[in-house]
């Protein structure tokens, strides 16, 4: 299947990155009078970035010699734009990262290691499970924004209308969570369904890893089994025919719209939604329902716990910033200061930063509160950490849509498709 020309222009550019900027700097500059200027780059919508931009207020009142210019964009554009920024030595001085892109960065050499910095950034209030997920070669290449969790983000009043019980998530299995899918869609009004199509590699990790597997080996290969994406295939192609999820055309419409409250569950259209714990105040937002989190299905009878505890998002220091101690300096602004932990909050998740984590306590909103609670909850009986995509992993998303497009169209079996996914997975990250 044929590469989209964006995504080979930000592969290409990954793979000149050393070259492209060996000659250039940073995207910091140094005016006359002292004053130092760095770019800070990360994704989201506006509210985040009005945010943010409180954030850096703060921190440049602190620090009057030091400007801070963010910019962002969404998640879908993001990642492309950040590959063609750093091939031509133009990335910010401190990168927001998420997924495999810290390891593929930081292999790549393009971002610093933060033993260099180490006087000025402090982690010693993060624990190890969280500042792990920035550490890869036994180098430090990330800081944690937040601690994280996938959940099943529940609404209880389309539960309700549908009359349907809530599940007891220390005990249901998939069966179980088939069947309440099923449920709520027979019993709704046309239009409203048990949830939106959930395949997405998050939600593969885990229903691999409940079954002693994972989406990559350690050694950076595909560690995710046939029979596991064709089980995985079997159950939602179920689901699609039992009217429990939406027909292909409409999940190949909802792809394009990741916004929360162009979601089904945000719309109060969906009784579940599988999603990262942070989108709960977002997607309460949008529906105007008092959204819950759960645990996933099956996790009780697993080989072993299938979620695991991730970082929400990463800061990274470009290895080519101008500044990499200011710019340090900025990143311990960002995960050590109660100043900025009570702006943020948790919408780049629950602070890794124990101190932070108290000092904010008070100010909790009541989603972040139920987000709170559900990461304290979920601690003990979580996962091993996750094994991190290798080099070339980033395409696995987009490959996974094609795929499962073919499958929810019915172009292509489970089987067929199952093989085709190990295929093009294994091609991106040799």
């Amino acid at each position: 299947m044929k590469i989209p020309k964006s995504r080979r222009l930000a592969a290409l550019c990954l793979t000149t990155v050393l070259l492209a900027a060996a000659g250039c700097g940073g995207g910091s500059s140094e005016s006359d009078d002292g004053t130092i200027e760095l770019r800070f780059g990360w994704w989201g919508n506006n509210d985040r970035a009005a945010a943010t931009q409180k954030v850096i207020d703060a921190f440049q009142k602190q620090n009057p010699k030091i400007k801070v210019k963010g910019s962002f964009t969404d998640f879908n554009s993001y990642f492309d734009r950040l590959a063609t920024e750093v091939a031509a030595g133009g990335a910010p001085d401190v990168i927001t990262l998420g997924g495999a892109y810290p390891r593929e960065y930081g292999d790549r050499g393009a971002l610093l290691d933060l033993s260099k910095v180490s006087s000025v950034l402090k982690t010693d209030k993060i624990g190890t499970a969280a500042l792990d997920n920035g550490k890869f070669s036994n180098i430090q290449y990330g800081v944690p924004t937040g601690v994280n969790a996938v959940a099943v983000v529940v609404d209880p009043e389309v539960f309700k209308a549908a009359g349907v019980a809530l599940p007891d998530d220390e005990t249901w299995t998939w069966d179980d969570f088939k069947r309440i899918a099923k449920e709520i869609a027979e019993k709704s009004p046309k239009g409203t369904f048990g949830l939106a199509d959930p395949t997405k590699t998050d939600m593969l990790d885990i229903y691999s890893r409940q079954r002693g597997e994972a989406l990559y080996t350690a050694d950076g290969k595909v560690g995710i089994s046939e029979k596991t994406l064709v089980d995985w295939w079997t159950m939602t192609l179920e689901l699609r025919d039992a009217g429990a999820t939406p027909p292909a055309s409409q999940t190949a419409e909802l792809i394009t719209q990741p916004a929360p409250e162009q979601s089904l569950i945000g719309r109060g259209l969906a009784g579940m939604q599988f999603d990262w714990s942070n989108q709960l105040t977002a997607l309460r937002t949008a529906s105007g329902h008092p959204l819950e989190l759960m645990r996933m299905p099956g996790e009780s009878g697993a080989t072993q716990p299938g979620a695991w505890l991730q970082a929400s998002q990463l800061y990274t220091i470009n290895a080519k910033s101008e500044h990499p101690q200011e710019a340090a300096k900025l990143v311990d602004f960002l995960v050590n200061s109660a100043d900025a932990g009570k702006i943020i909050l948790a919408d780049r998740g629950i602070s890794a930063n124990s101190d932070v984590r108290t000092a904010i306590e008070g100010s909790l909103k009541e989603e972040e509160v139920i987000q709170a609670k559900f990461i304290d909850e979920l601690t003990p009986k979580a996962g091993p950490p996750l094994v991190v995509g290798p080099t070339g992993s980033t395409d696995t998303p987009k490959i996974l849509d094609r795929v499962n497009a073919e499958v929810l169209f019915d172009r292509q079996k489970p089987a067929e498709a199952a093989a085709d996914f190990i295929k093009q997975v294994g091609a991106a990250i040799q």
